[in-house]
């Protein structure tokens, strides 16, 4: 595979991708957005972030002493930004470096 190609199906997937994220606002260029995409607009954050929590604490083995409690501090560290800031995007990030920090420990 040449370099030609790799830069063209870069190019290709670049554009589907931006299309694909585009294409919505071209639909519903107006406010009326009909019930179930506000509903999915307002509940999918919160979703999401309990699938993340589930899936996070999913394989810790609890029966330990000290296993699952970077885990836990992290979850709370979290969520107490997410009430304090409530910004998903900041509190996911800032969120995952406060867990990184504990990993390095």
């Amino acid at each position: 595979m040449s370099n030609l190609e790799i830069y063209l199906a870069i190019a290709v997937m670049a554009v589907v991708n931006y299309f694909t994220r585009v294409l919505p606002f071209l639909f519903f260029k107006n406010k009326d957005l009909p019930s179930y995409l506000v509903f999915v607009g307002e509940k999918f954050p919160a979703i999401i972030m309990t699938i993340l929590v589930v899936y996070s604490i999913k394989d810790i083995d609890f029966a330990n002493e000290l296993y699952g409690l970077k885990e836990i501090l992290s979850i709370v560290f979290t969520a107490l930004l997410h009430i304090y800031l409530k910004n998903y995007l900041v509190s996911i990030f800032l969120g995952t470096i406060f867990y990184m920090f504990l990993v390095q420990l």
